[in-house]
């Protein structure tokens, strides 16, 4: 009996020992089968959170495009904004100066139409004067003839061609010169008059009168064949020619005589 009970402990101890192992695997099986899940489940809550964080960096990727193009129209805005002012300042300043330009210009021509009228109306004036003067000659003392007379008389040449000499030939003017812009409203062929009636002197023997506010001194003779009082009665008129100034006498108009100008 003895013998049977320890067989049977014994095929019990076997039958137990191989048990276990196979449970221990079979536990291990179930545990592997079990893992997978849990891995596919923590995945599966993993998977949200990427995709919101993807969701979160795809918006702040569309953003900064957005931000950039924005800034960029922002730019373009500005930069057409300051074109257009410097555009519109140039245009102001070309019109400023063209019409500082036009007002110089106009007030130019206003400035010569001024003067010719005025010189016109002086010429008028004074050839009303004259035409006044030949009516009704100013009186003179007899003294005053004979004196006038005895001055022109002394300076008139018999021989012309070796008595008179030109400018050119004196070495040159050396007078006063009248302004051009004055010579050409008040002298020349165009502006005749008459000595008759004129301020009157004699310095060094030689005859001197005055006219438009300049003294004319004659210094050279005036050709015998002249009219005797030709210094009264014919018209004559200044010039420049060859270098220097010359009376001409409208009858004589072939023949200058040198004169000098002072104030």
């Amino acid at each position: 009996m003895k013998l049977v009970g320890a067989i049977s402990t014994a095929v019990l101890s076997l039958l137990l020992g191989l048990a276990a192992p196979a449970y221990a695997q079979q536990e291990q099986r179930g545990e592997k089968q079990n893992h997978p899940d849990q891995q596919q489940s923590k995945q599966e809550q993993a998977k949200p959170e990427q995709q919101h964080a993807q969701q979160q960096r795809q918006p702040a990727q569309k953003q900064e495009p957005q931000q950039h193009a924005q800034q960029q129209q922002h730019q373009d805005r500005n930069n057409q904004q300051q074109h257009a002012q410097q555009q519109q300042q140039s245009q102001d300043r070309n019109n400023q100066q063209q019409h500082a330009q036009q007002q110089q210009r106009q007030d130019r021509n206003n400035q010569q139409q001024h003067a010719q009228q005025q010189q016109r109306q002086d010429r008028n004036n004074q050839q009303h004067a004259q035409q006044q003067g030949s009516n009704q000659r100013p009186q003179r003392t007899q003294q005053q003839q004979r004196v006038q007379q005895a001055a022109w008389q002394q300076h008139r040449s018999q021989r012309w061609d070796s008595d008179h000499r030109n400018w050119q030939q004196r070495g040159g003017y050396n007078g006063y010169r009248i302004p051009d812009e004055r010579f050409r409203g008040y002298f020349g062929q165009d502006h005749g008059f008459r000595i008759y009636g004129l301020p009157f002197l004699v310095v060094g023997g030689y005859p001197r009168f005055q006219y438009d506010g300049y003294w004319f001194s004659m210094v050279d003779p005036w050709p015998g064949y002249w009219a005797n009082d030709w210094y009264d009665t014919d018209d004559v008129y200044v010039t420049y020619v060859d270098s220097g100034y010359y009376l001409f006498d409208r009858r004589y108009p072939n023949v200058g005589i040198a004169i000098s100008i002072s104030m």
